[in-house]
């Protein structure tokens, strides 16, 4: 009895991995389709990815200027509020 039930054991174990190869290899294959040729859907979005790095690179100095820009007219602001908070305040009284 011990010993069919060995037996019986030892093929659970081989069909499970026999199962667990024959799906692994069928994951592996998808994921080749998916990314590992040069035609594939992964080495598409790269290649479109690095084309919009390069055509967008020479944005980064001209919004570094304008952040500057920006800093400026936020501190000029900063006064014009200060002046109309006068204004306001004075109108306010009279």
């Amino acid at each position: 009895m011990i010993v069919w039930l060995t037996l019986l054991s030892a093929l659970q174990v081989l069909a499970f991995v026999g199962a667990l190869v024959a799906f692994l290899r069928r994951i592996a294959a998808t994921l080749e389709r998916i990314g590992g040729l040069p035609t594939s859907y992964l080495a598409k979005i790269s290649f479109g990815v690095r084309a919009i790095e390069k055509e967008t690179s020479h944005l980064a100095p001209q919004v570094t200027h304008l952040n500057s820009g920006l800093t400026t007219l936020r501190d000029k602001l900063g006064g014009v509020d200060a002046h109309l908070g006068t204004v306001a305040h004075t109108l306010g009284q009279g």
